[in-house]
């Protein structure tokens, strides 16, 4: 991981217009992220075609599809660890970055939790999650270990601040990843696969968390294929197949009622058991 990923958490957090008893900070005006006409090659490979997304304040977007639809690379454009070909991502109002510190502000501001954990194996958990606030906030060392200690506690692990990454369950390293991120006070998350790599008893330590910032208003893009907390955590699905956005609606209606025949064929596939 580099120096410009210590963060891939977060500045500010917002949270719902309608949700102001939450405790994520719901300023600012207009949707938090747009996609416009977002299109993005690997050589012949037409990944992302043409992509259109809006993401208002305090929403819970998930993305859901087959295996190489675009979700991922989609989720990694929005903090341009992907670049795109063409087309425009504005977070805030303001267009992503090219390089530099301007790009390191936005990666500060948007926080990432991928499939691996990604955290330095030879720091404490506690020091994992101080890092990013020390060295891109410049926050007071005293006031960062406090802050640390208490989204510890939010996501269930404080009594493990001081081991190291090995010493913790996929489920638990996930959760200070989770806690890394929060750390930065971003204003909108973005969750690649986040149990994508857990045994299946450790998801539910991990979606649960997920789900608690949900129903605080953190505004969050979820990459998953956990259709359970799509239906219960989501304001938006958004289905993708072969690099498009194929249907996009409310949990109830895309669940009950798919609109298109790719939609409802990936349903028929994974909600049969």
């Amino acid at each position: 991981m580099t120096d410009n990923e210590v963060g891939s958490g977060a500045a500010e957090g917002a949270a719902p217009q309608d949700a102001s008893d939450g405790p994520f900070d719901a300023t600012g005006a207009g949707p938090l992220v747009v996609v416009e006409n977002v299109n993005k090659h690997f050589g012949d490979l037409h990944v992302l075609r043409d992509i259109d997304l809006t993401v208002n304040r305090g929403e819970v977007v998930v993305v859901i599809g087959p295996s190489g639809s675009g979700k991922s690379t989609l989720c990694r454009s929005i903090n341009r660890l992907e670049p795109i070909d063409s087309g425009t991502i504005l977070v805030d109002g303001k267009p992503l970055p090219q390089e530099g510190k301007d790009l390191a502000r936005l990666r500060s501001d948007v926080g990432m939790v991928f499939q691996s954990f990604n955290l330095f194996s030879h720091k404490t958990i506690l020091e994992n999650v101080t890092l990013g606030p020390v060295k891109v906030r410049k926050q007071g060392k005293a006031e960062a270990v406090k802050n640390a200690m208490a989204l510890l506690e939010r996501v269930g692990i404080a009594d493990q601040a001081s081991k190291y990454p090995a010493q913790l369950s996929g489920g638990q390293q996930q959760r200070v990843a989770i806690a890394r991120s929060l750390a930065m006070k971003p204003k909108v998350m973005l969750f690649d696969e986040p149990t994508s790599a857990l045994d299946p008893e450790m998801i539910n330590e991990v979606l649960d968390v997920m789900t608690d910032l949900a129903r605080d208003g953190m505004t969050m893009i979820v990459v998953t294929h956990e259709m359970g907390f799509a239906r219960k955590a989501a304001k938006k699905v958004v289905f993708m197949a072969d690099g498009q956005i194929v249907e996009s609606n409310t949990p109830e209606e895309f669940f009950t009622n798919p609109r298109s025949d790719r939609a409802k064929d990936f349903l028929s596939k994974i909600l049969t058991h």
